[in-house]
């Protein structure tokens, strides 16, 4: 867990060293936030906070939250949430590249859902890469959900998790966009699960509409789940930038 962590760190001090800081900043451009609305036949709602604060052209300091307890699955998961700290990179081109790590509070990976919510219910270690050109727009994540503590009394549970995504939709025009969505959740182990085992595997369409101007849009994505979880997926999200 340790090494998991300083590999993080080292990463981020690497991005934070390959640009150079602004001597002269205007707080009030500098600063962003972004929420984001989702909905899927898995996690439910989830609202999410995105926020970062420019420490040069190309680099920024970020900061996020998801509240997985709007949905039903994360109030049974003892309140779930999970916070992070990271850093993006933009590369130019449209590509920018976003590291981040992130605290749980909560009971899934501590006790299966079974014990009581605690703080640091996990970590989460996380990759974000966003490619952004005229015609296309492109997305992939992963997530690696580590249990760090066991609150069941001797009794072993816990979970791990590996969470991934991908996405392209090819430009249309300025408001309709169209590709596809692939999406992948992982039993990864912990000591409740000694082979991984996937819990959904979804791919489908996507369509997206959004404003011309750029700040707002919704994106609906469905189709086949290809996993014993379920035949099919839907998730719905939608983004407003402040």
């Amino acid at each position: 867990m340790k090494n998991r962590f300083f590999a993080v760190l080292m990463l981020c001090g690497i991005l934070l060293n390959s640009g150079s800081v602004r001597a002269e900043t205007d707080p009030k451009n500098d600063f962003s936030l972004g929420v984001v609305l989702s909905s899927d036949s898995f996690f439910g709602f989830a609202p999410i906070l995105n926020g970062a604060y420019k420490l040069s052209d190309s680099l920024s300091l970020t900061f996020y939250g998801i509240f997985w307890s709007a949905g039903e699955p994360g109030g049974g998961w003892g309140n779930w949430t999970e916070f992070g700290l990271g850093v993006s990179k933009d590369f130019g081109n449209g590509l920018v590249v976003t590291p981040q790590f992130g605290v749980l509070g909560g009971n899934l990976l501590s006790s299966s859902a079974n014990g009581k919510s605690v703080f640091a219910d996990g970590v989460v270690p996380n990759l974000t890469i966003n490619y952004d050109r005229t015609n296309f727009y492109g997305e992939i994540y992963a997530g690696y959900y580590l249990p760090t503590r066991d609150t069941t009394s001797g009794v072993q549970s816990t979970l791990a998790y590996i969470h991934y995504w991908g996405m392209g939709l090819y430009k249309f025009s300025k408001v309709f966009s169209a590709g596809v969505h692939y999406e992948h959740l992982i039993n990864s182990g912990g000591s409740k699960v000694t082979t991984s085992s996937g819990v959904y595997q979804w791919v489908g369409p996507s369509i997206q509409f959004s404003k011309p101007s750029g700040g707002m849009f919704v994106r609906m994505s469905g189709g086949a789940d290809t996993v014993a979880s379920g035949d099919s997926f839907f998730k719905l999200v939608s983004g407003i930038n402040f």
